[in-house]
């Protein structure tokens, strides 16, 4: 079975790409009758060299995003996972070569038809005395015995666009930018390939418009040292934690029995590239990101920039690629120099390593004493009664997953249990407040910390509305006044109410019970319990209700045959508390 795809049709996804990114960017014409993108100031470049690069579509935004003012003068681009044809790179050659520059640039990746194509195209050209050079850009690090065909060209070639493509582009960019000349230029480029590397890994395939995917991966596996459409890998190796992904990509790339190693050592400079193959999650990139600056970093090795996102992809191959380049200063200022690219990053022109990565946390206002001593009968109840309340919320996670799973993301019981693991963890930090108001101001804020996601917000609002009235009295009307704070600032922020299913129908109903508590005489357990059993069928009622409010609303009535999840939680929070104090 084919995969899904959002074209127009399979045999022009690539000019369709290419004409929207046209559209949507000024600096950038399309070359009539070819799929090739170049500069719109082409004019500009008279008697400088010209920077061509190129290769098969589904490398987006390589390698078009990288034309600009710094980086590339133009691309060249195939079909999906195509090489480009000679007729249009050579039309490309022309093109540049008649708005007066001086010479061209081809920088290619090692792939056999890029190589064979760009170098008919570069013949050709030369044959009618027009001044082409070529480089192949090979910086893969995956293979340990080297290939016939050489080192594949990966996400190392942006660097070069830039003085790497992207370090390549780039620094072949600013080369041109700045007048160099096309032999010393290609000297140039062609050393800087040899002090890099890159190693990529995936959880998954990709699959080419029209086509099934290229490979299949077991649900427990990834493939380590594969190529950018597709191609098999090294080895492939169990799934394991982002940190030992890392740190196994690293020891490949720079083991010295490696032949494509790249030479970086402790007390080496680098640029760091962390590039999503197109479809891995922010989330996955910082990670990963996060994981690969502590190991260089642990190894001793300086990182001298970075730069992370989507480079060099493989249509939605979820997966990433590691790129290392050694550098100097003067190939630092080639990268830090500037472009016009669009899909070049704006990072800071400051050192990775060595910065302070954070700031100390504003102090906290000081508490008012608490008379009551810590570790006596009272705050021992509190104790059992926050035990309780957690291992009831651990113990309900699969099930308010799945309650939760018809309406959204499937996570209630995750941040129930998020929010119970850090109750438990505060616990063991000392005994907890006795002071009713400052025992709910606490839980107020570390719920609000550890617990995340609108429930995190709701139960702070809660708690913190419901401390103010017990300041002054923690008798039962003193409790109940405190239910009805609790309940006016949820209502007040959060937008529900009674009967949109949410949460808050539990806790309204355990609340006109607990209005009982303000008579003269009142039963703290019975009228309790009376609240515990109102919230329980609250809560089951839920499953009849049109949501309202929340995440819930925003689905059919018909699909929510289950009660709310947040209510049935509530519920059991109220259920816990009655036992203990029952007990």
């Amino acid at each position: 079975m084919t995969s899904k795809k959002l074209i127009n049709s399979v045999a022009n996804c690539a000019d369709d790409a290419l004409a929207g990114l046209v559209a949507c960017n000024p600096n950038l014409q399309l070359l009539q009758g070819h799929r090739v993108v170049l500069r719109s100031d082409l004019d500009s470049l008279k008697g400088r060299v010209a920077l061509l690069s190129g290769g098969g579509s589904g490398h987006e935004p390589a390698h078009a995003g990288f034309i600009g003012k710094g980086m590339l003068t133009g691309v060249i681009a195939g079909a999906v996972f195509t090489s480009p044809a000679v007729g249009s790179i050579l039309a490309a050659i022309r093109a540049v070569a008649q708005a007066g520059t001086v010479g061209t640039l081809l920088i290619v990746k090692n792939y056999t038809g890029d190589r064979l194509n760009f170098g008919l195209a570069r013949e050709q050209a030369r044959a009618a005395g027009i001044p082409v050079e070529m480089v192949v850009i090979g910086d893969d690090s995956a293979f340990t015995v080297l290939k016939k065909a050489g080192r594949r060209g990966l996400c190392g070639t942006v660097l070069i666009h830039k003085g790497l493509i992207s370090v390549w582009v780039q620094v072949a960019g600013a080369l041109a930018e700045a007048g160099v000349g096309l032999e010393e230029i290609t000297e140039r480029v062609s050393m800087v390939t040899k002090a890099m590397g890159t190693l990529g890994v995936s959880l998954s395939s990709c699959s080419v418009p029209g086509s099934r995917p290229t490979f299949e991966l077991a649900a427990d596996e990834v493939e380590l040292g594969l190529g950018i459409h597709g191609e098999a890998g090294v080895r492939r190796i169990k799934i394991a934690t982002a940190d030992k992904i890392v740190t196994l990509m690293l020891d490949h790339m720079t083991n010295s029995s490696n032949v494509s190693h790249v030479p970086v050592k402790a007390g080496s400079s680098v640029v760091l590239m962390v590039n999503n193959l197109g479809g891995l999650s922010f989330l996955e990139l910082g990670i990963i990101a996060d994981a690969a600056v502590r190991s260089l970093e642990g190894r001793g090795v300086k990182i001298a920039r970075s730069f992370v996102g989507t480079f060099m992809s493989a249509l939605e191959m979820q997966g990433l690629s590691l790129t290392l380049l050694l550098v100097d200063e003067p190939l630092l200022k080639l990268i830090d120099a500037e472009t016009t690219a669009s899909a070049w990053p704006n990072t800071p022109r400051v050192s990775v390593t060595g910065r302070k990565r954070s700031r100390a946390a504003p102090t906290e206002p000081l508490e008012a004493r608490d008379s009551t001593p810590a570790g006596g009968v009272a705050s021992k109840k509190v104790v059992l009664v926050l035990e309780r309340v957690c291992s009831t919320l651990l113990g309900m996670e699969d099930h308010l997953n799945a309650l939760d799973r018809a309406a959204g993301d499937g996570d209630c019981g995750i941040t129930h249990s998020r929010a119970a693991k850090a109750i438990q963890g505060w616990l063991k930090e000392g005994p907890p407040p006795a002071r009713p108001a400052q025992l709910l101001s606490k839980l107020s804020m570390l719920l609000l910390e550890k617990m995340g996601g609108s429930s995190g917000a709701l139960y702070g609002l809660f708690l913190t509305a419901a401390a103010q009235p017990l300041k002054a009295k923690t008798d039962l009307p003193a409790w109940s006044a405190a239910m009805d704070a609790g309940l006016e600032a949820m209502q007040k922020y959060g937008k529900a109410a009674p009967g949109d299913r949410t949460m808050l129908d539990s806790l309204w109903a355990a609340g006109q019970e607990l209005q009982a508590w303000k008579s003269p005489g009142a039963d703290l357990l019975q009228i309790l319990t009376k609240a515990v059993k109102s919230a329980e069928a609250a809560a089951q009622a839920t499953k009849n209700m049109e949501a309202g409010a929340g995440r819930a609303s925003y689905i059919s009535s018909a699909r929510l045959d289950q009660p709310d999840p947040g209510a049935v939680a509530a519920a059991a929070i109220l259920r816990a508390i009655l036992e203990v104090l029952q007990s």
